[in-house]
This record gives C-alpha cells, structure tokens and sequence, in this order.
C-alpha cells in the first residue's frame, strides 16, 4: 500500500472526500493506568515533552495514553525512535482506532472518527520525476510550480524517511517546530508547516508543496551563500569532504596533514587529518593537536578509546577537531572560523562532518618531506608558543616553584617545562616573586637548599636559568659576583649583582660556590631615563623569600655551610633544581 501522510487540519477542511476505513489510523500506545486520575496525571508527564499525545478509556475501568494519529508506517517510525531514545515504555506497541472507547485528553477532541485520505496515483512513466529532480538532471534553472494540496500530498508521499528528517530539521531551524527529527508527520510537524506557510504567505494546508519546501531549504541554505560548498576528495589522504572553496584552498600537505589556509576576508582554516597508528598513536596526536597554534587552548576536550574530540576558542576564532581510529586508520579534520559567526561555523562544521568519507589508504609518511624545515613549525602547521617564558626553581618535593611575578600575569595556562599545568599559589609584588603548585604532584630530582648565612661581599655567585626561554633543552649557569648586599638606593630586600644574565634567567636560583640558594633573578629594571651597565643586576634575598613560603604553610630545606663546589657539579644541580616556567 502506498504510504500515507496526516494533516489533520487539511482532513478537517475536506470532510467527505473518498477516505480509508478506520482501521488504517495507527497508534503508539504507551501506557495505561486502572483509574482517570492516574491517567491524567501521567499524559501531563507525556505531554510535557512530547507530541501528538491523546488520552482513551479502554474499557472495564482502565484508561490508556497513545501517541497519533499516524499512518501504519510512521507509527512504526515513532515506535522505533522513540523507544530507542528512552523516551517511551520499551513495551509501547502499536494500535488501531478500534481499541479505543471514548477520548478524554486533550479535553473536547475526538480523533477517534477521523478518516485518513487516499494518495493521488501517479503515473507510471519517466515523469514520475519530481520537478527538482528533472531540473537538477538537465542542469538548468527552471521555475517550480506551485500544487494544489492533493498535488502537494503526492509529492510528499514520495520523500524518504531521511527527506522528511531532513524537512523537520529545516523547519526546526526557521522557528517552527520543537520536537523529536523521526520523520514521522504527525500533529506537531503539521502545525510547524502551517505556521511556516503563514509566516511566508502562503495558504496554510499543513503540507508544503513542491515549490515551498524548496523556498524552505533555499532560507536554511542562506547561511551558507558565498561559502561556494565544494566535494573535496583528497586521494592522498584517503579522505573525502566538503569544502569551503570559496573561502580556503589548499596550501600544503605534509604527513600527517593536509592543509587550506583562508584566501579572503574570513579568516577560516582547514585541516584534514591522515596517518596509519593505534591507539598510542592516536592518544599521541592528542596531545600533539593541543601543541599546535590552530587550536586555542580554552574550550572542552573529550579523549576517548578510539577517538577524540578537541574544540578551542578565544576571542578572534573557534577551531574543532574530529578524529576516529578505525581498522589501524587515523583520520579526521579540523575547522577553523572566526568567533561571532556561529549560526554558519555550525551549519558549515555539520556539513562537512556528514560528508565527511573514509577511502582506501593513508597519507604516505614521506609526503611533504621535501618541505623547508622550520622550528615553528609541525608538518606545515605553526606550533604555539608561549607568551613568554621565564626560569624558576624546586623548593620541595611535591614541586613547589619559586619564580619571577613578571611571568604569571595575564596568563591562560602557566605550565612547567611546557609538559605540566601548575597553579599560581600566591604574589608577592614587593619582592617580586610568584609561588607555583603543580596541578598534579611531581618528584623533581632535587630542591633548593636555602642558606642560612649572610653572604659575603664579591664572594661568587651563579645563577641558574632559560636564558634563551626554552630553545635549549638545559638551563645554563651565568657566574659572576655579590656586589653589594642591598640595591642601588639602599633597598634592603634586594642584593646587586655583577654578572650579565639574559631576559630568560629571570626567577632563576642564584647560588653560592657551595651550591646554597641565597635569592632568585629578578628581571631588569624597567625603562627609565638612566640605562644600568649589562654586568649589573638585582636578586630577591633569599632569607626573604623563605619568609613568603613559611606564610604560605611551605617548609624549605636550609644549610649553614657549605664546601665550595666544583662547577660541573654546580651546573649539574642547577639543571635539576631549575625549571622553565611558561604563560600562555
């Protein structure tokens, strides 16, 4: 039997055309209930989140709750969805007319006497054809028609469930309809068309003609105008997708990525995603992806066994990533789009994840091999670095750090030696320095050791630090001199050094030749009309820092004396007690 599609407010307008018998409206029943009390108060639960709801006595004292009225086809439809999505009692079943006595909810209806209208044959002949579908095929642009309603009902006979989503989804999008995307025509998508129709106007019959869906989609597709939506298919990848051709195009392809920069005003960015691996290998392009300048580092990631999700979002731009483990195959993709444009980043992010297609095949580790080599860059894609990185250093053995108060302000992510988060404990501006607790506890291989003697004038000191912020994998160790014991205007808080230390030493240990901490860098003085010589610097004392930590709850480790240490050993336990401290 051809399918048959509801409208009950066109049934109504149409009273005495030829109909079907009563038999062939279907319901879901989904409950019953021994009196009308419990029933009432159970359809209002029913009826607060779905459509469609009706309530029937039964007979012998019971009374029922049923969804409908449907055709037999899209009842299974609500049967299906529904109780796939927990929706409905997993024992809901489907039902005729004719199991019911009398309705009582909704309060005055009575859909128990309605008939449903037989489809308008069509023709068995090549003009079967929908009116898009021939103009598609002969690549033209034509007018389409309006129908009549019975003209109207025919062609919507012809959609496929996934056609009738897809006109549920439209219609949801316009402002229109609120419920489940099944399929299904029921009283609440018939009611969305007329008021879809009204808005637009058009007669309202509660079915779209030919004509009027294609209006619909045309308004849901504006969004996209301009974005010249193309099928990219990417053989050394493996991967096929819609692109956004009119607003990226492809740049580079360098293992494991294929990569489209923005050719235009909008600053959007594509990636695709291609390499053979297992799970490692997928948990370690994780963590690579969270390297990379294209994704921002706020926003919800989710890892899981075959499969990850990464989306990252500041001020300017949203970047979302999709990739899937399967059958030893790593793809997926990543779209980036300017922040503020959300209504067509996430009609544009849902077209290319349904187009989204894996061929034969991964990108060949060789591919892009070729290609300049840069410090800065991961296979074509820019590595993020940080704001700016300064030294700092282990003062017990869960990894507190002392450093410098110039590198935590302003800072989205302060990490230590880039691989681990820390949180910033606490400030003291007035001695400038910043104590940092990782955010999960670490085992340095030493600890500051504080000393406990003053230091004596032009004894020897060295200080410990990232003096080029990272870009050798080691502190190194600067010596010079203690010149004086406070700062060039007699401030207590502070001793002078002579040594010439870099911009990246700042919030380093300075030690004395018995390896003691006796304060920490601090950065050069600010700009002014005087400029210091290169040799002359400024360090926190260290008696004083002690006192921040022992406010803080911290016990530090201290030593009275020390035997002068060889400097290879000094360097040794810098480069264990010292730590490079990043904002992001």
């Amino acid at each position: 039997m051809s399918r048959l599609f509801l409208s009950i407010l066109f049934v109504i307008l149409t009273v005495g055309r030829p109909a079907f018998a009563q038999e062939d409206i279907a319901w879901v029943q989904i409950e019953a209930q021994p009196s009308l009390t419990e029933a009432n108060t159970e359809i209002r639960n029913y009826a607060s989140r779905l459509e469609d709801v009706n309530g029937f006595a039964l007979g012998g004292g019971w009374y029922g709750i049923a969804l409908g009225p449907y055709t037999r086809e899209d009842a299974e439809v609500v049967l299906n969805t529904y109780r796939n999505d927990g929706l409905i009692p997993r024992d809901s079943y489907i039902t005729f007319s004719s199991t019911f006595e009398s309705q009582f909810w909704p309060v005055g209806a009575n859909l128990l006497n309605l008939r449903l209208e037989a489809p308008v044959a069509e023709p068995e002949t090549d003009a079967s054809l929908t009116t898009e579908e021939s103009a598609a095929e002969a690549d033209v642009e034509i007018a389409i028609p309006d129908e009549t309603p019975r003209e109207a009902r025919a062609s919507e006979a012809r959609l496929s469930r996934a056609e009738k989503q897809e006109l549920q989804t439209w219609l949801q999008w316009a402002g229109f309809y609120n419920s489940a995307i099944d399929g299904a025509f029921g009283r609440g998508t018939r009611a969305s068309m007329s008021a879809w129709q009204a808005a637009n106007g058009h007669e309202t019959t509660g079915v779209l003609t030919t004509a009027q869906r294609a209006q619909l989609k045309a308004q849901y597709n504006a969004v996209l105008d301009g974005l010249d939506l193309q099928p990219y298919t990417s053989l050394e990848a493996g991967i096929e997708i819609m692109i956004p051709t009119g607003v990226v195009e492809k740049v580079s392809a360098e293992y494991p990525f294929v990569n489209f920069a923005s050719t235009g005003d909008i600053e959007a960015q594509v990636v695709l995603i291609s390499q053979a691996g297992n799970q490692a290998t997928l948990f370690g392009l994780y963590d690579i992806m969270q390297t990379l300048e294209l994704v921002p580092l706020e926003g919800p990631r989710e890892r899981r066994n075959n499969s990850f999700v990464l989306v990252g979002e500041d001020a300017n731009r949203i970047s979302h990533t999709e990739v899937e483990l399967e059958g030893g195959e790593i793809k997926g993709f990543t779209l980036v789009w300017p922040a503020g444009d959300e209504e067509r980043r996430r009609r544009l992010l849902s077209e290319m994840r349904n187009s989204f297609t894996r061929l034969d095949g991964v990108m060949d580790p060789s591919v892009g091999s070729e290609a300049l080599q840069d410090l800065d860059l991961l296979s074509g894609l820019e590595i993020r670095r940080p704001k700016m990185s300064r030294s700092g250093f282990y003062i017990d053995r869960s990894g507190t750090v002392v450093t410098t108060a110039e590198v935590v302000g302003n800072c989205q992510r302060i990490t230590l030696d880039n691989d681990y988060d820390a949180e910033l404990m606490g400030v003291n501006d007035q001695l400038g320095v910043a104590v940092l607790r990782p955010s999960t506890r670490l085992a340095p291989m030493s600890v500051a050791t504080f000393s406990e003697a003053t230091p004596r004038l032009q004894s020897e000191v060295a200080v410990a630090g990232y003096s080029f912020e990272g870009a050798l994998g080691a502190p190194t160790v600067t010596f010079g001199t203690l010149a004086d014991l406070r700062g060039l205007q007699g401030e207590e808080e502070l001793t002078r050094l002579a040594l010439a230390p870099l911009p990246g030493d700042a919030g380093g240990p300075v030690f004395d030749a018995g390896g003691s901490v006796v304060g920490m860098l601090l950065p050069p003085p600010s700009a002014s009309d005087r400029q210091l010589p290169a040799d002359v610097s400024f360090a926190a004392r260290g008696d004083l820092i002690r006192a921040v930590l022992s406010e803080e709850g911290i016990t530090t480790a201290t030593n009275t004396a020390n035997a002068a240490m060889p400097p290879e050993d000094l360097t040794t336990l810098a480069g264990e007690i010292t730590v490079l401290v990043s904002c992001w």
